[in-house]
């Protein structure tokens, strides 16, 4: 009992010590993935250049998603360095050989291990490290290390593909040392506003633009931003009169010639006359109608503004005011019982257009994100509170009780006021919180300014 015990203990130890053994390995690798992903950013998206919104022509939504990618990877990758230093540290006092100074201990599980030579390994872990800090050195104060040679600092990846470290070993593994490919030739990464030299980067900037400027294809590049614009503009546009103008067609074309017919034909029939009250409500609205119209015709003759009236005329008239009532609102329960169903055909074509349009759903996203991230802080913080006020504000119950009166009446529901009152304790909750929610994660990051503005008008 003893001894299975002390074999636990011991694997455990040995477990603990080779999971130690292979941190700075594992540190190192993470945070050479991470780096790996910003230059592929960067490659990708940005024409190898510094991921800014000087290196390339993006919107603010767009640069926020990267500048939100950017700060991830960064901060993997000097979490993950940190641990390396730290790790390797303690590991080469405690060792203590002067063999595996700069090189780590090399552990039965680590298939990295089996497949590196002592020899390679120092040169690869060197040449990661120059390529972190030359990636991290872009974004920090320091200015930029010099870029590295080395063919494992060239590796392009994917965006969003996780690296696995046999494919940097591929090099090693036939038996060639990946500083002997230091001849490789790459594009220029980083542009001269970016670099840091003698005079300033706003006189180097002011320079670009003046350049820019007095470049003689400059109009025409401006033409062709233009162009690009009114293009934008106009197929957003359509798209919108497209989403609104198509399901309201839809609507009206099925309720006059589908829905409309099979309703007329099935339910108001001879041998199927259509139920005249939908609800009870209607029927208690019907009846509440037909007795004021009794108490008027017996009021207007008592106060001398009609002739005396026999009760067998009376008793006719209520008959013709109750054949009205009765046809009025029987053809309101076909106008509802239609209504159900033209509204699933203009649901669908609303859901046709979306699943079609991929392409001006994008557009329109960028349109509406110019429009709403280009106005003033005031003209932000200004539709900001209309909205909230509006529909989740002290005074949105009352607009959302007619806005489901409505609805149920178009349906030819009940006005269930259990229903309604439940929805309005619920639904402008969470509308609020989306806004916040909205306000705290993108508006204060792209705006902050605009977020102040609307905290002191609110206030």
């Amino acid at each position: 009992m003893t001894n299975s015990i002390l074999q636990k203990i011991k694997a455990s130890v040995r477990s603990a010590n080779q999971w130690f053994s292979e941190t700075p390995e594992r540190s190192l690798e993470q945070a050479y993935n991470a780096a790996l992903q910003i230059k592929a950013i960067e490659d990708e998206h940005f024409n190898g250049k510094k991921i800014s919104a000087d290196s390339a022509d993006y919107g603010a939504s767009v640069m926020a998603y990267f500048q939100a990618e950017l700060s991830k990877y960064l901060n993997i990758a000097k979490l993950r360095l940190a641990a390396f230093n730290a790790t390797y540290s303690v590991l080469t006092l405690v060792n203590q050989n002067p063999d595996s100074s700069n090189q780590f201990k090399p552990t039965t599980g680590s298939a990295n291990s089996n497949r590196l030579g002592a020899r390679d390994k120092p040169t690869i872990i060197l040449e990661k490290l120059k390529f972190i800090d030359y990636v991290i050195s872009k974004y920090t104060a320091e200015p930029p290390q010099k870029k590295p040679d080395s063919s494992l600092s060239l590796t392009v990846v994917p965006k969003n593909v996780k690296l696995e470290s046999t494919k940097l070993e591929s090099t090693s593994a036939n038996g060639q040392n990946p500083s002997e490919k230091s001849d490789i030739i790459v594009d220029k990464i980083e542009n001269i506003s970016d670099q840091t030299g003698v005079l300033p980067r706003s006189i180097l900037r002011t320079f670009t633009r003046l350049t820019r400027e007095l470049n003689p294809k400059a109009e025409e590049d401006v033409v062709k931003k233009f162009r690009t614009s009114q293009a934008k503009t106009a197929i957003s546009l359509r798209f919108i009169l497209l989403l609104i103008v198509i399901p309201l067609l839809t609507f009206q074309t099925s309720k006059l010639f589908v829905v409309g017919p099979i309703v007329e034909r099935n339910f108001k029939g001879p041998q199927n006359p259509v139920a005249i009250f939908i609800n009870e409500e209607q029927e208690e609205q019907a009846l509440r109608e037909l007795q004021r119209f009794e108490e008027k015709l017996k009021f207007d003759v008592l106060i001398g503004q009609s002739p005396e009236l026999s009760e067998e005329i009376i008793e006719e008239r209520i008959k013709d005011k109750a054949k009205t009532l009765a046809d009025e609102y029987g053809q309101n329960s076909a106008d509802a019982i239609k209504n159900v169903f033209s509204d699933l055909f203009s649901i669908a074509a609303f859901c046709f257009v979306i699943l079609t349009s991929r392409r001006e759903i994008e557009i329109l996203k960028s349109f509406i994100d110019e429009i709403v991230y280009g106005l003033s802080d005031s003209a932000k913080a200004f539709i900001i509170i209309l909205f909230t006020d509006m529909f989740v504000g002290f005074h949105s119950p009352h607009g959302w009780e007619v806005i489901l009166e409505g609805i149920s009446r178009h349906w030819g529901l009940p006005e269930n006021r259990q229903f309604i009152f439940l929805f309005i304790a619920t639904f402008p909750v969470v509308l609020d919180t989306i806004f916040k929610y909205w306000i705290f994660r993108y508006l204060n990051r792209i705006s902050p300014s605009a977020v102040a503005t609307y905290r002191n008008m609110n206030e």
